[in-house]
């Protein structure tokens, strides 16, 4: 019997294959934990690293996964072909507004450049109005723990209003990850403006 989908669930993460299996085991376990719940997962299409990682914990748990991904991805091979549901973009813009449209929640997990990006913007997303949902950062073993602090200096510098550190939510691990979406509620903060 096919489990009712809550929603969409869009996570941002590395898609680097050289990196401590921590991380991988955190995201894999996040997979699981979100097809166990009922959550389907959102993300880059890609086969290795995080992406693939929490890509195999949400199909294994018998969860669903919908991958996002730009069409020179496809080209150059790096599509995972264990999903069914994926849809091929011109660009990364447009890869990011599509993720964001479906999108009930973020969760972001480590990564480069590219999981920042992604992660900041949301966040201004966020701040703009443009988006309402909740944004959960799984901190793996504190490896967020510099840009949580640039975050706060830039509110202590009055860059960011003191509600803006409503915008997002820290989760250690997997399961306070699943917690906080699972008892997230609208949070109200003050304009940029």
């Amino acid at each position: 019997m096919k489990r009712e989908i809550k929603g969409n669930v869009c996570v941002f993460c590395a898609s680097s294959a050289n990196i401590d299996v921590r991380y991988l085991d955190a995201a894999r376990e996040l997979g699981t934990l979100m097809a166990s719940e009922g959550w389907r997962c959102v993300n880059g299409g890609g086969a290795v690293g995080l992406m693939g990682a929490v890509t195999d914990g949400t199909l294994d748990a018998g969860g669903e996964v919908t991958g996002v991904i730009p069409k020179f991805m496809v080209d150059h091979g790096w599509c995972y072909d264990r999903l069914d549901d994926v849809i091929v973009t011109a660009d990364m813009h447009q890869r990011k507004h599509i993720m964001s449209d479906m999108a009930d929640a973020v969760i972001a997990l480590p990564g480069g450049v590219g999981t920042l990006e992604e992660l900041l913007e949301t966040l201004t997303w966020r701040q703009l109005g443009l988006i309402q949902v909740p944004i959960i950062i799984l901190n793996t073993m504190g490896y967020y723990d510099s840009l949580l602090a640039m975050l706060n200096h830039a509110i202590g510098e009055g860059f960011m209003k003191p509600s803006h550190g409503q915008l997002w939510q820290v989760a250690a691990t997997p399961q306070e990850a699943m917690a906080l979406l699972e008892n997230s509620k609208p949070v109200d903060f003050e304009s940029k403006y």
